[in-house]
């Protein structure tokens, strides 16, 4: 029969996989999304990820997967103590890994504005374009700083000049999308801590079943 603290290392541990997999596959969907051209309902997310760690959130994942299989021997070895703190220790440099993924993309949030409007300065006048089309918005700052491009938007000097720059808006959908990844990667963080607080309880369990059952070898009751 399995004990609790057993079932609860087992249980986290499995998790950490699922999280492990989900990097890997959003890192994989998004570097494909990143290979299409961008349209009014991607282009925001489109530049975001232009300047996302994608190819660090799938190593990270791969290296949370290595973690977990790490962990393995230590099911087919119930009294086994080694490898259960290898893997907590490799848990520690994933949660390491992912706290530093988490705080670059809190870091942006902080200089959003000024970080957009390199990007907005970055792209040609399609990409613009779009970026207006898909906030109703006319140039960046405003119709004139820089200057606007013309569309179906912003079809003339007097609507562009009626209408607020894209700054708002986009920033605004910036740091929802900046806000996102780093709960989630914090959340990762949160359950690399569970995993290695299970781990670390499990540890202490087997020392004192070995503790226990040497007593008993010692005076001859043989194994619990």
């Amino acid at each position: 029969m399995v004990n609790s603290v057993t079932a609860s290392y087992v249980v986290s541990d499995f998790i950490l996989l699922a999280t492990g997999a989900l990097l890997i596959a959003a890192g994989v969907i998004w570097e494909k999304e990143l290979s299409t051209e961008p349209t009014t309902e991607s282009v925001a997310r489109f530049l975001l990820l232009k300047n996302a760690p994608l190819m660090a959130v799938i190593a990270n994942g791969a290296l949370i997967i290595a973690a977990f299989l790490i962990s393995l021997p230590s099911f087919a070895l119930p009294t086994s103590r080694g490898w259960l703190k290898a893997h907590g220790w490799l848990v520690m440099v994933c949660a390491l890994f992912t706290l530093v993924l988490g705080l670059s993309e809190w870091l942006q949030t902080l200089t959003t504005r000024a970080n957009l409007e390199t990007i907005w300065g970055q792209q040609n006048n399609v990409t613009q374009s779009i970026l207006q089309q898909k906030f109703d918005c006319c140039g960046y700052m405003n119709s004139t700083s820089p200057m606007y491009v013309r569309d179906s938007v912003c079809t003339s000097d007097l609507v562009a000049a009626s209408k607020e720059g894209c700054v708002s808006a986009f920033s605004s959908y910036s740091e929802r999308w900046l806000g996102l990844l780093f709960t989630a990667a914090f959340g990762v963080v949160g359950m690399d801590a569970v995993v290695m607080l299970c781990a670390g309880m499990l540890i202490k369990y087997r020392k004192e079943q070995l503790r226990y059952r040497l007593i008993d070898q010692k005076w001859g009751v043989g194994n619990i």
